[in-house]
């Protein structure tokens, strides 16, 4: 499942003049995402806006943003280029959560009821359709550097489902296989949304490939604590244990060992979980069980190798954000 980006905002570090900016900048992001979402008909509109209207911290337009921050002087950027980088990213990632959702049988997102359980799997697939059609048009007029980083990623989206959708090969690594996912399916387009960011300040490629990074590992991060609050939080906005009751393994359910206990487990979790109650013991024990706080521990230390590629970076309330980021990550309940 696709991480729920609206629960961690990197902002908090940002005052005064810079802070006053990046909310502009976001409010005009906003407009246009509800521009770009618009069909040619009511219909079609309110569907398309559906997920956009639920709205959401815009985490990876944000991360456009702050990314800008490390190029040129912000007088000598090109804002209405800027504003377009950070819509494609997010027509993209809302695009997926179309696409996600039929893939997860998903009854709500955002707290709300989902597109797919609204008016069907065929039209949800079809508005994602839509939105990746529409997020292609506006990053067009970037430039064809811009076009091709897009194509990459949206490949690297789709690969990363087919694969999930597989499992892994006969004999493969299913944690290997897992984070080969995650790094698909969630860290590129983060990584995609930094380097964005990055490329229209004109910053310097070292930095550009930094900040890119930067984006891969922290987007690995979130989703590995994204998986970890599937199982222990209850309010999130969707039902908790999805992922165990569709049968996909997460970091908490692959750490599991050989003992007698996670193999009792184990057999738990490889059962059906379509009945509430069976769900529930499962998480119960889940949440009980040491290999939470494994999990936990593996995503505080991703989050220090992002923090690590934010520090050649030069100092500043943008780059204090993506630290506050990091953190976050971490320390996120929901």
């Amino acid at each position: 499942m696709l991480p729920r980006a609206e629960d961690v905002t990197p902002d908090g570090q940002l005052a005064g003049e810079s802070a006053d900016t990046v909310r502009r900048q976001l409010d005009l992001v906003e407009t246009r995402l509800l521009e770009a979402s618009r069909g040619r008909t009511a219909l079609v509109s309110e569907k398309s806006g559906h997920i956009i209207s639920a709205g959401g911290k815009r985490f990876r337009p944000l991360l456009v943003l702050l990314a800008s921050h490390f190029g040129a002087p912000a007088a000598e950027i090109d804002e209405d280029r800027l504003i377009d980088a950070a819509v494609v990213v997010e027509l993209t990632h809302v695009a997926s959560l179309y696409h996600d959702d039929v893939m997860d049988e998903a009854e709500l997102r955002r707290g709300a009821p989902s597109a797919n359980s609204r008016w069907g799997n065929l039209q949800a697939i079809l508005i994602g359709d839509l939105l990746f059609a529409r997020a292609s048009s506006v990053v067009s007029a970037l430039g064809t550097g811009y076009v091709k980083i897009q194509a990459d990623t949206f490949a690297r989206l789709v690969h990363g489902q087919l694969a999930e959708t597989v499992g892994p090969a006969d004999g493969g690594d299913p944690l290997a296989h897992y984070l080969q996912v995650v790094s698909d399916k969630t860290a590129s387009l983060i990584a995609t949304s930094a380097r964005f960011g990055a490329m229209v300040s004109g910053a310097s490629a070292a930095v550009v490939e930094a900040l890119t990074e930067f984006g891969e590992v922290i987007g690995t991060a979130f989703q590995l604590s994204d998986d970890i609050i599937d199982v222990t939080s209850d309010t999130t906005g969707k039902v908790p244990g999805i992922d165990l009751r569709e049968g996909i393994p997460t970091l908490p359910t692959l750490l599991l060992g050989d003992a007698a206990e996670d193999l009792e487990l184990r057999a738990m979790i490889a059962e059906d979980l379509s009945e509430d109650a069976k769900l529930a013991e499962v998480l119960q024990r889940l949440r009980a069980h040491p290999v939470i706080d494994k999990a936990r521990a593996e995503v505080a230390r991703r989050a220090d190798q992002a923090r690590a590629l934010l520090e050649p970076l030069p100092p500043g309330d943008s780059r204090d954000a993506l630290f506050a980021l990091c953190d976050q990550v971490v320390t996120r309940t929901s």
